[in-house]
């Protein structure tokens, strides 16, 4: 199951080294992909929006710089999203785990359970 598991992970957050340790107590090495590094494009995020079922805007760290500046709200769309944090990966609000098509956003870490 670990090789199916993915987690979009910035290592200098809390929350996101809480969800991969999570993970790793239950025997899950996931694929972490460390986004600010290596940026989703806009058609994964589309993606990643669909697989969570939320809202576009659900995916936004509403207190980045960025997010202001680019005018993004609630009511932005996917597309608006999608190239927003391609564009600025700070924006992707996170951890994101994926499996078997389903995603999760860790807040809080215990939430990513619910797809595994």
């Amino acid at each position: 199951m670990a090789e199916d598991v993915v987690i979009y992970h910035n290592p200098r957050c809390t929350t996101s080294r809480k969800t991969l340790q999570l993970l790793r107590d239950r025997g899950i090495e996931p694929t972490i992909v460390k986004y600010l590094d290596d940026p989703p494009t806009q058609k994964r995020i589309i993606e990643l929006i669909d697989m969570l079922g939320v809202a576009p805007a659900a995916l936004l760290r509403k207190k980045e710089k960025e997010y202001a500046e680019l005018g993004l709200s609630a009511r932005s769309s996917k597309t608006e999203v999608a190239r927003a944090i391609a564009a600025h990966p700070v924006l992707l609000e996170r951890p994101i785990v994926v499996h078997a098509g389903k995603a999760r956003i860790g807040r809080p870490p215990e939430s990513v359970l619910e797809i595994l």
